[in-house]
């Protein structure tokens, strides 16, 4: 019988014998390394049954069930060691080098190294106990081990975000709470809309819900599967706007990704485009939007080559287009590609009946997302709130809700807390009553046009938020309910 550390190499018939003499030292020194240092080692032959093991592993065999060595020793490995992978090394013939192995006894850091006589025949396999704790001996490695495999599986989520398990609606037509006449309609001609493979142009106020609903159209859809892909083209600044729509080519720019990057349009390939605040999009990337929806085709930027996509398209816009066309900032011919299926999202003051359910399902979402009770109205905190004018509708409504459950420490909100949210905020504003017939002694300045009262009043509200918020622009538009572009345009205009 062979040493057990007899050892084969490549060639080993043509090795001088000096060298020779070397290999058989280095196999034997290796062994008696092992045999020594390890935790454990154990022999098997051919037909994998325990042949040896040496004197550390012998203290593994109470905790593995076994008295005498006699009872392990002579018999399979697969019987007396539990998820041993020796018999898959005898039959491969290929070593495992690095494995984690639990069983009663614990749990080891093993290798397992097949055997071969001087033909290169597999006569057995050498099962090695590097650590018998490997939570204390091996935790660098471990926790390592363990950050990668978390990063892996969030790229692999990641991944399978983008390739179109992707940008799913959050939300459907029940999620457009009420049900006032203003509101049914608005869903029966949401439908309709979502039937058809037209562009779809949403118009209201700011906070009307017109995103809740492009998603609620998407997820009734024939497009439904595809992924719902928008771009909030006031967010973005006018020079990244070009790359956020047609995408980057690689290298197109300095400091362009290497690999390029796709823009919305190639994402929304096969779903949905929605297009938010379209009435704020730069006059010269219209013609290069129109153009793309006109033809299904567009070229990502510092790229000569034309892509093709089909995706449903629809838009929003708080501002009046068809004002904006008539003074030249918005292209009439894109405005016309847009406005197949408008539908008017109504403010909130036009579908009051729908109030108490509003109060009702934003309560429940603030007290999940603050953890807090649901707040509870009472009814003349509910009449306030119903009297009022709403210039952001529901997302002012919420806000207000959100204060005024934080404010105390009730869930009990009455008519005084609402009260107080209000003027501390600075948006109370009720609802005037209807006007009277005209009297002949009304004051002269009431006879004058409509248009320049309302400028007027509006351009003392902007001036009353400015002054509020210390001349901070973006404070002043978010405390009037309107985007800091419609601000600016304001602003320019009375000047």
């Amino acid at each position: 019988m062979r040493p057990l550390y007899h050892c084969r190499m490549e060639n080993q018939d043509v090795l001088p014998r000096d060298a020779q003499s070397i290999l058989e030292l280095a196999a034997r020194s290796m062994f008696e390394l092992f045999a020594n240092a390890s935790e454990g080692m154990l022999l098997v032959d051919r037909q994998g049954k325990v042949v040896w093991i040496n004197e550390q592993y012998k203290r593994f065999l109470p905790a593995l069930g076994f008295d005498r060595v006699e009872d392990f020793v002579g018999h399979p490995v697969a019987s007396v060691v539990h998820n041993t992978q020796m018999h898959q090394v005898i039959e491969s013939g290929k070593p495992i080098l690095i494995d984690l192995l639990s069983n009663r006894a614990g749990t080891f850091v093993v290798s397992r190294i097949p055997l071969r006589d001087g033909s290169g025949e597999v006569i057995g396999a050498l099962g090695i106990v590097l650590f018998d704790h490997p939570e204390t001996t091996m935790q660098p490695l471990i926790t390592k081990f363990a950050a990668l495999q978390r990063e892996l599986e969030e790229a692999r989520r990641e991944l399978a975000s983008q390739r179109g398990g992707a940008r799913r609606t959050k939300y459907t037509f029940a999620s457009f709470v009420g049900a006032s006449p203003a509101v049914v309609e608005l869903k029966r001609l949401a439908r309709r809309a979502a039937q058809s493979g037209s562009p779809v142009l949403l118009l209201g106020e700011t906070g009307t819900g017109k995103e809740l609903l492009a998603h609620a159209i998407h997820a009734v859809s024939a497009r439904a599967a595809g992924a719902f892909v928008t771009v909030n083209i006031a967010a973005v600044p006018d020079t990244l706007l070009e790359a956020e729509f047609f995408g980057v080519a690689p290298g197109a720019y300095t400091g362009a990704e290497r690999k390029g990057r796709d823009g919305k349009l190639k994402l929304a390939d096969g779903g949905t485009l929605f297009l938010d605040e379209i009435g704020d999009m730069p006059l010269g990337l219209q013609a290069k939007l129109l153009r793309a929806l006109q033809e299904g085709e567009f070229e990502p930027l510092g790229s000569n080559r034309l892509m093709r996509f089909d995706a449903k398209v629809i838009a929003a816009t708080s501002r009046d287009l068809a004002q904006l066309v008539r003074e030249g900032r918005f292209r009439e011919d894109l405005y016309y590609r847009l406005n197949v299926l408008p539908i008017r999202v109504p403010p909130l003051r036009e579908r009051r009946a729908d109030m108490p359910a509003l109060v009702e399902a934003l309560g429940e979402d603030i007290a999940q997302r603050s953890g807090l009770p649901q707040p509870e109205l009472s009814a003349a905190a509910m009449d306030l709130l119903m009297a009022q004018v709403w210039r952001g509708n529901v997302r002012e409504l919420r806000n207000v809700l959100e204060q005024a459950t934080l404010l105390g420490d009730s869930s009990r909100i009455d008519r005084a807390r609402i009260e107080q949210v209000l003027h501390e905020t600075g948006i109370a504003q009720l609802e005037p009553p209807l006007p009277s017939a005209p009297d002949a002694a009304a004051p002269q300045a009431m006879l004058r046009p409509l248009a320049e009262q309302v400028a007027e009043v509006e351009r003392a509200a902007i001036a009353a938020a400015l002054a509020s918020c210390g001349g901070n622009k973006a404070a002043a538009a978010k405390l009037l309910g309107i985007s800091r572009a419609t601000l600016y345009e304001r602003l320019e205009s009375t000047a």
